[in-house]
């Protein structure tokens, strides 16, 4: 059992065994057993794919109540991008701000921020000598959790930088203890705002670090209307909003590659579509890239399955109330080196933290158990219709040599067979 804490769950009562989740599933980690889902927890990514694709509202993500954290002296709110994008007529992000603290919160600190920092120190790691071309961000941790489960090999390719979620902590609670020198690092709780299922699980299970600035994760969709409230009550906004347009962009897919100021970067959108795009790295078939940004929701952030609103309508929200702000409002030191705290520590448990797929511990064991899947698979029907619960023909295969399934389970030669005993 993989030691991963999960933010995407099953609600049984409500599966009805359809194969919309199997088949969409970018990891084949979702089976139909027994007339209803279950969730392979060492291939799940929490990338929110099955709960934007289930019609029944069967699966949903685990988050935390604003009421979990009462007993913290001092809160404070980071608000990702994307959550501006979620409200109509919204000229000012101070609003939100503002609402923010109405809402109970004692600070807030924009993730926005932290990006445009991210972003500078991303072009100068850039300029390194011996670094692996393409860099590909390690902003999404779905996309994070992909590679090490499916393109190991371009490990090395990550970004060996904080994500700005976490970076956002980190400054939040310097700054808390430096206005507020009564207070020490255990009375200071950091609650992100989170628009997907999979930042809400890199809380839980931080990447390369050894343990989160973050104490938890609020879902977008969950505080929306809490912070509309207040919205509506605010005559007068305070001045709080420290961002400019890079960090804004950052809510939206190639606004964290087009603020690096070089044309020689991809920038790609939907777990489907970025998984071609690591197939052909991994390949060696793309050529003369430098930095490579995947989001695994469609649109960025912004679609992101913990929001509210439709993530075009939320992107040209953000286009409108960056038109007078200016390229950045936060500039680390010219000729400083990267500071320490910028770099991920401990990039191995990227790696470890990805529970095992393999067939078998023993190499020459996998390998004559892929064989028998090899083997297997050419005797079944090659419909990949997921009537027998697994996504595709070759899954099923390895159900079945895994004990997971049998050959029974495919429809059709239970059909063929039935008809021959005839």
């Amino acid at each position: 059992m993989s030691s991963y804490k999960h933010s995407v769950t099953l609600d049984v009562s409500k599966c009805k065994g359809c194969t919309n989740c199997i088949k969409r599933c970018p990891t084949e980690a979702i089976r139909v057993r027994d007339g209803h889902a279950i969730i392979k927890e060492d291939k799940c990514i929490d990338c929110g794919e099955c709960i934007r694709v289930c019609p029944y509202q069967a699966k949903k993500a685990i988050f935390d109540k604003f009421e979990d954290f009462a007993d913290y002296k001092y809160k404070i709110a980071l608000p990702a991008p994307a959550l501006y994008g979620q409200f109509e007529e919204l000229d000012d992000v101070d609003y939100i701000l503002t609402a923010l603290l109405e809402c109970g919160f004692d600070a807030v600190f924009e993730v926005s921020r932290a990006a445009e920092l991210v972003t500078e120190y991303t072009r100068r790691y850039m300029k390194r000598e011996g670094i692996e071309k393409p860099v590909i961000s390690s902003a999404c941790p779905a996309i994070v959790r992909l590679i090490a489960l499916r393109f190991p090999y371009l490990a090395d390719n990550l970004l060996p930088l904080v994500p700005p979620i976490e970076y956002a902590a980190m400054l939040a609670r310097k700054e808390a203890l430096e206005a507020h020198p009564e207070l020490n690092d255990d009375d200071i709780c950091v609650m992100f705002l989170s628009p997907c299922p999979a930042k809400i699980s890199y809380v839980k299970n931080p990447l390369g670090v050894k343990k989160s600035a973050v104490t938890g994760s609020l879902a977008i969709n969950d505080f929306y209307f809490k912070i509309r409230a207040k919205r509506k009550e605010i005559k007068t906004p305070l001045q709080l909003s420290k961002t400019g347009i890079i960090g804004l962009n950052w809510a939206g897919t190639g606004g964290e590659a087009t603020s690096l100021f070089s044309d020689r970067y991809l920038a790609a959108d939907g777990i489907e579509n970025c998984i071609h795009v690591l197939d052909e790295i991994e390949n060696g078939t793309i050529h003369n890239l430098e930095f490579v940004e995947l989001n695994a929701c469609n649109g960025g952030c912004v679609g992101g399955t913990l929001n509210v609103e439709n993530p075009y309508i939320a992107k040209a929200r953000l286009r409108s109330l960056r038109k007078y702000l200016p390229i950045s409002r936060n500039h680390p030191q010219s000729e400083a080196p990267l500071p320490e705290d910028i770099f991920l520590d401990d990039f191995d448990k990227i790696l470890s933290g990805v529970g095992k797929s393999a067939l078998s511990e023993d190499r020459m064991m996998a390998i004559a158990k892929m064989s028998e899947v090899e083997s297997i698979y050419k005797a079944l029907p090659h419909l990949d219709c997921g009537s027998c619960g697994a996504p595709n023909c070759h899954a099923l295969a390895e159900d079945i040599i895994k004990g997971e399934a049998d050959e029974g389970d495919c429809l059709i030669k239970l059909r063929e067979n039935y008809g021959k005993r005839d």
